[in-house]
């Protein structure tokens, strides 16, 4: 069984057909369908059968899923202390992180980073979704939450001010009327961020006019007048035409925590991005004044 042929099995798997699988491994859907019937011929059965639901695991195909997984685990790891033992300061250094913490706090990092070495290239993967360091989906991570997978090394990084910001329209508006604002939010799936229930319990009767997982595209939006939103401050601050809201209480902070897999400590490329960082991110909390 080539390692070749596991890649292809596992996207399969967690995409759940062959398109999904073609996708995200940068091949042919016909190269996905040959080397599925490779590894089904070796096995001498079904590994996958077709539902309403996509392509789910045979009995035997469950049995060959956790082989798969800890060649893909061996690989992974063979890959990550290979690249972290690079002396070399050059190479692509990926970079997961919300886009706007990207744009705002971490790119004059990465500006200075490339100026003081030239050959590395930060490729930046800007995304509210967790990814995977252990399989390598990124290097290293800016999150605000803490990390929970094995084998992480982390720590928190700074803290981060949040304001309520609207347009100066919609600001005049609410001098007469607060509840006349209407309420730009995440979407669902981060509804539980401190920052949203803020927002809520101080606007009560005000309605939802709009929810993003984009902080990025809440702050157009608020500059257009929809209503107001509670934006980091890097971001809210730097958007020319948004107004800070003064509110008696003014919203939580977060924290932002870095991860990186414990077997790129030495990669250089990582290491000195994250000394650029600590020399140009201040350590306490970052816009509040």
């Amino acid at each position: 069984m080539e390692w070749s042929d596991v890649r292809i099995f596992l996207a399969v798997a967690r995409g759940g057909s062959f398109g999904a699988a073609a996708r995200s491994l940068g091949v042919s859907h016909p190269t996905v369908g040959r080397r599925i019937k490779v590894l089904e011929d070796e096995a001498e059965q079904p590994l996958f059968r077709r539902t309403g639901d996509g392509l789910v695991l045979t009995d035997a195909g469950d049995s060959v899923m956790t082989l798969a997984e800890s060649m893909e685990n061996s690989a992974l790891s063979m890959e990550r202390r290979l690249v972290g033992n690079h002396e070399r300061l050059e190479g692509i250094l990926r970079i997961s992180s919300a886009e706007w913490f990207a744009g705002y706090v971490l790119a004059p990092v990465l500006a200075e980073l490339t100026r003081r070495h030239p050959a590395v290239v930060p490729e930046v993967i800007a995304s509210y979704r967790l990814l995977n360091l252990s399989r390598r989906d990124a290097d290293v991570a800016f999150r605000l939450v803490p990390f929970s997978e094995p084998d992480i090394v982390q720590r928190r990084l700074m803290t981060v001010s949040y304001g309520l910001y609207g347009s100066a329209e919609t600001v005049r508006a609410m001098q007469t009327d607060p509840s006349s604002a209407g309420l730009i939010l995440m979407n669902t799936a981060q509804s539980h961020f401190p920052d949203v229930a803020w927002l809520l319990d101080r606007f009560p009767r005000s309605r939802r006019v709009f929810t993003s997982t984009s902080r990025a595209v809440q702050a157009q939006m608020c500059l257009r007048g929809m209503g107001i939103a509670v934006l980091p401050r890097p971001l809210g601050d730097a958007v020319s035409g948004l107004q800070r809201i003064e509110t008696p209480e003014p919203p939580p902070t977060r924290d932002i925590w870095v991860g990186y897999h414990h077997d790129l400590r030495h990669m250089d490329r990582l290491r000195a991005m994250l000394e650029i960082a600590d020399t140009m991110l201040p350590a306490g909390t970052v816009a509040r004044r």
